[in-house]
């Protein structure tokens, strides 16, 4: 099979009808497992770096990743983390994660809250078998059991959309993803 020439990067964002400060509070490592619906547990792991928070995450198909906070600001409603270790390995070398909160001042969304979620992968992640393949799992054609053949990228695109989801219940009340 040939790889497909892709951009190693994803970005996907919503628009989440919850203020911003209902929705930043949910932003934290070790507290993404009270509303990702894939994540089973997230522990930190103190004492591990003297220089920044590492938290265990388990997620619900028994994959363990080590994620390290990277960046963290209050004041501009962002986080950057890496997944520094996992279990089983990953099939690229490295990614950078950016979730990003912007308050909406003006308009009918006025009061809620956009955020976007970056990934930059190194340039060994591949985009997938084919882009036919994508478009059949888009439309619920295909079981979500196969998207594994889509490849990194597209993969991160899906997962960043569900996750997107799960924080917006979570911010407005709705269920907390996982624990509904």
């Amino acid at each position: 099979m040939t790889s497909i020439p892709t951009s190693t990067s994803v970005t996907e964002s919503a628009l989440i009808p919850a203020h911003i400060s209902q929705v930043w509070h949910l932003i934290k490592l070790p507290l993404f497992h009270h509303w990702l619906s894939s994540l089973k547990s997230a522990e930190e792991n103190k004492g591990t770096s003297s220089e920044t928070d590492i938290v265990r995450w388990t997620f619900k198909d028994g994959t363990v990743q080590d994620v390290k906070q990277e960046e963290h600001s209050t004041i501009h409603h962002y986080i950057t983390y890496s997944v520094i270790t996992s279990e089983p390995h990953l099939s690229y070398t490295s990614v950078l994660s950016t979730i990003r909160c912007f308050e909406v001042t003006s308009g009918e969304h006025a009061g809620g809250t956009f955020v976007q979620w970056t990934g930059n992968f190194s340039s060994d992640a591949d985009a997938g078998e084919c882009w036919e393949k994508w478009f059949e799992v888009y439309r619920g054609f295909v079981g979500a059991d196969e998207r594994v053949f889509l490849g990194v990228i597209q993969d991160a695109k899906f997962k960043r959309r569900e996750a997107l989801a799960d924080l917006s219940k979570a911010a407005q009340g709705k269920g907390q993803g996982k624990n509904e």
